[in-house]
């Protein structure tokens, strides 16, 4: 039997302890990437919506000048 290694979910073999890691460095990143709204849909359209205002505006100013 393997070395039992103590970590914060108690004692784990050490294949446990590294898909552990592997989960929490993966929970981090999506929640991160959450907070930073990465997966929010409205936030991209509005953006969007917003560069192609900017840009017809543009347009209409240089067709008058």
């Amino acid at each position: 039997m393997s070395a039992m290694i103590h970590s914060k979910y108690g004692y784990e073999p050490p294949e446990w302890v590294q898909a552990d890691a592997r989960l929490d460095r993966w929970y981090k990143d999506k929640r991160r990437a959450k907070q930073h709204g990465a997966f929010s849909l409205d936030k991209n359209k509005e953006v969007q919506h917003e560069q192609i205002r900017n840009s017809y505006a543009k347009t209409q100013f240089n067709r008058q000048t």
